[in-house]
């Protein structure tokens, strides 16, 4: 039987490699901009999974569920868990990058394949080697090519709206009373929202950046959208806030009237591509849920703030 060496380091170096762009690929796929470190101990992950195989005895390594395990501790490590649907958006643009590079593999392979099957023989080492053939037909590759395609056009459809939303995204910084407050915002050209009475530019960022200066209670109340029973009970000079806040009328879905908590700021702050608008004239109001599901921004801009209309 012909003696057949490996060497472990080279697997692990090149998987280290494939599995950081795995990673990287996944990212720019999805707009995130994770630390290098933590590619680099997601990507060392998969490596040394895949270093393991060789050891005697490694085969349970191989089962779907341990794969599957492996895969979203890569996924953690490399990017954090930030919520169910933001984890699950970004696992499936991981698998379908993998599918789809799979695919383009398998469909290069065969191409540059001499006359006979798509793999003349396949080694298996679990106590010693075993060559059996692998019969791999035209239309297999093609079904695994089409369905790579399939996968890619829709991660790439993600990737279109998610440069979509980046173009529209803005670091924002709040003051008020000393505290500041910084997030990503995204500027919505569709917001017209004023104050009616002083034609204030009305933005809206979460309320939980503001969670050590408002009780528990208010933002309680702005979650289940009480803010009409907020403002029977609140009292206002008993706040730190109390002159500062403001109730908003605007038109929610169905065309009712609705009340929107905001508070006045010393100063709001937006830098964008290298450019930085300021203003004092502008309301925040507050809004008790999550604004972006994936936490891609946790404030919606007012389109004035930039074109200056807001500025004082």
């Amino acid at each position: 039987m012909k003696l057949l060496v490996v060497y472990v380091d080279l697997v692990f170096l090149s998987n280290l490699i494939i599995d950081g762009a795995v990673l990287l690929t996944t990212a720019w796929v999805r707009g995130l901009k994770p630390k290098w470190w933590r590619i680099a101990a997601a990507a060392a992950v998969g490596a040394a999974y895949t270093a393991l195989l060789f050891l005697p005895g490694a085969g349970w390594l191989l089962s779907v569920l341990v794969k599957i395990a492996l895969s979203l501790l890569m996924l953690l490590i490399a990017f954090g868990f930030g919520g169910l649907q933001r984890f699950i958006r970004i696992a499936v643009a991981f698998y379908g990058i993998n599918f789809a590079a799979a695919g383009g593999v398998i469909g290069l392979h065969y191409l540059l394949q001499s006359r006979g099957g798509m793999w003349d023989r396949l080694w298996l080492t679990d106590g010693g080697g075993v060559g059996i053939e692998v019969q791999y037909g035209l239309a297999s590759v093609f079904a695994a090519a089409g369905a790579a395609l399939l996968i890619w056009r829709a991660v790439w459809s993600s990737r279109k709206h998610t440069e979509r939303t980046l173009g529209s995204l803005a670091e924002v910084t709040v003051e008020i009373g000393g505290r500041t407050a910084r997030c990503t915002g995204l500027i919505d050209t569709g917001n017209r929202l004023y104050d009616p009475l002083t034609r204030t530019p009305v933005m809206v960022a979460e309320a939980a950046l503001w969670s050590g200066e408002l009780p528990e209670a208010w933002i309680e109340a702005l979650r289940s959208g009480d803010v009409e029973g907020l403002l029977a009970r609140l009292d206002l000079g008993g706040h730190v806030w109390g002159e500062r806040l403001r109730f908003v009328p605007y038109r929610g879905i169905g065309g009712r009237t609705q009340l929107m908590l905001a508070v006045k700021p010393d100063r709001v702050c937006i830098e964008r591509d290298g450019r930085r608008s300021e203003t004092s004239r502008v309301l925040v109001g507050l809004e008790g849920g999550t604004l972006a599901s994936d936490g891609a921004y946790r404030a919606i801009i007012h389109p004035s703030l930039l074109e200056g209309d807001g500025s004082g």
